[in-house]
């Protein structure tokens, strides 16, 4: 496997930049549906940071990564170990909303299946459910 040496930082080697471009699309995706539903990106369960206005994002996006995580494995094993961040992969990161996902039984786009987790999180919020809905990997 390509990868078996890698070291997840911030600011490391490939294939950290495709990861950290496309956490931040799914970021996104999450701020836009918490907000959609209601909530407050900023005010985190686990994560807490003055300095970020996306607590909640980070928190609720959580369980989300590995699709990114898959995209990302399938970009490095079709094209090479070095893959810069061009305008191209960028396209193929940007296909993060449209992934399929499994949620509560039913295959979704990742961003509809986000705007129904963070209606979960609100109504659990709200004393009408105590169920928060997650895709199943």
């Amino acid at each position: 496997m390509i990868l078996r040496t890698f070291t997840r930082r911030q600011q490391g080697e490939h294939p950290n930049n495709l990861l950290n471009y496309g956490y931040a699309i799914l970021r996104a995706i999450c701020a836009r549906a918490l907000v959609s539903s209601g909530l407050l990106p900023t005010l985190g369960i686990h994560h807490a940071n003055k300095y970020n206005a996306y607590c909640l994002a980070d928190d609720i996006m959580e369980p989300y990564r590995p699709y990114v995580d898959n995209l990302v494995c399938e970009i490095m094993q079709e094209h090479s170990v070095g893959v810069e961040l061009t305008p191209a992969i960028k396209r193929e990161l940007l296909t993060i909303p449209a992934l399929d996902v499994i949620i509560d039984g039913k295959k979704s786009p990742l961003m509809i299946a986000m705007s129904r987790t963070t209606n979960s999180l609100n109504e659990c919020f709200m004393g009408v459910s105590r169920k928060l809905i997650y895709p199943k990997l």
